[in-house]
């Protein structure tokens, strides 16, 4: 059963980072520009000049935030940042979207058109200082996680409603082969947006107006699902002191205003306790 985390609504939740130092769960409203978190009961945020969409941890004190021009190391004591590579900086058309980082400590991150123009975006990896475009032509950039034996990475194009594996070297985490498809939605009808793995090796993919999050075993067998009271879960985290909660936030974009005033929790943040053993998320080596 799930619970409120937080009720600050956002336009379009995403990228929620439970970061294990400082047992602390940051996420993003994209289109309110906002990285936001909780520190004790209280609610704080920071609010940037641009979209902003995904985060790794680098230290106790510093993210790595991918905004819609660029990577940047982000102090949370200072609020300063400082950029580590560009990204699509000369593109005006797309912004940063799904994001994470990897078991070699590269960080992951897809872009979109802030319209979701097609084929507008790609998926990229950053490590040891080379930004490298993996996946070109992607309309809605999603579901990039990594299998906790670090087999495969996995994605979603939004809109082709398929969940792709992409086999990596084990000693350097870059892809090697074609992508294959994983999970095809196509005949179910749904939209795979955020994912994260368990311990076990299952995917946990948020279903974009599903209200839910479902969980796959390693060679696709749907195994569960955990609902959630808004019609948008965008990403799922697992965080807690021991993993055991599935952390996932909302979007309000796309829905009505009579939907939003008779389900004022559409776009707020959740947590569902007890659900499986998560794995802590990895750092990012900078």
């Amino acid at each position: 059963m799930s619970h409120i985390h937080d009720d600050r609504p956002c336009k379009l939740g995403e990228g929620p980072l439970w970061h294990p130092a400082r047992r602390q769960l940051f996420w993003f409203d994209i289109i309110g520009k906002r990285l936001m978190t909780r520190e004790g009961d209280a609610p704080k945020e920071w609010v940037f000049d641009e979209h902003v969409s995904a985060a790794g941890w680098v230290d106790r004190a510093v993210l790595l935030v991918a905004s819609e021009t660029g990577l940047w190391r982000f102090s949370l004591a200072t609020g300063q940042k400082e950029r580590v590579a560009p990204l699509e900086a000369d593109n005006p058309v797309t912004r940063s979207n799904d994001g994470r980082a990897d078991p070699w400590g590269g960080f992951w991150i897809g872009t979109m058109g802030k319209q979701a123009e097609p084929g507008a975006g790609a998926i990229y990896r950053y490590w040891r200082g080379e930004l490298r475009q993996l996946v070109p032509n992607v309309t809605i950039s999603n579901a990039i996680c990594f299998a906790p034996d670090k087999s495969c990475a996995y994605y979603a194009d939004t809109l082709t409603f398929q969940v792709m594996r992409l086999r990596l070297n084990p000693n350097t985490g870059w892809p090697e082969g074609e992508a294959s498809v994983f999970l095809d939605l196509r005949a179910d009808g749904l939209e795979p947006d955020g994912a994260v793995t368990d311990a076990a090796g299952n995917i946990w993919i948020a279903q974009w107006g599903a209200s839910r999050v479902a969980a796959y075993s390693p060679d696709g067998q749907f195994l569960q699902t955990v609902p959630f009271p808004a019609a948008h879960t965008s990403c799922p985290a697992f965080g807690g002191d021991d993993l055991s909660t599935l952390y996932c936030t909302t979007a309000r974009e796309g829905l009505d205003a009579k939907t939003l005033k008779t389900q004022p929790a559409n776009g707020m943040t959740f947590a569902a306790p007890g659900v499986a053993r998560g794995l802590a998320e990895y750092r990012v080596l900078l």
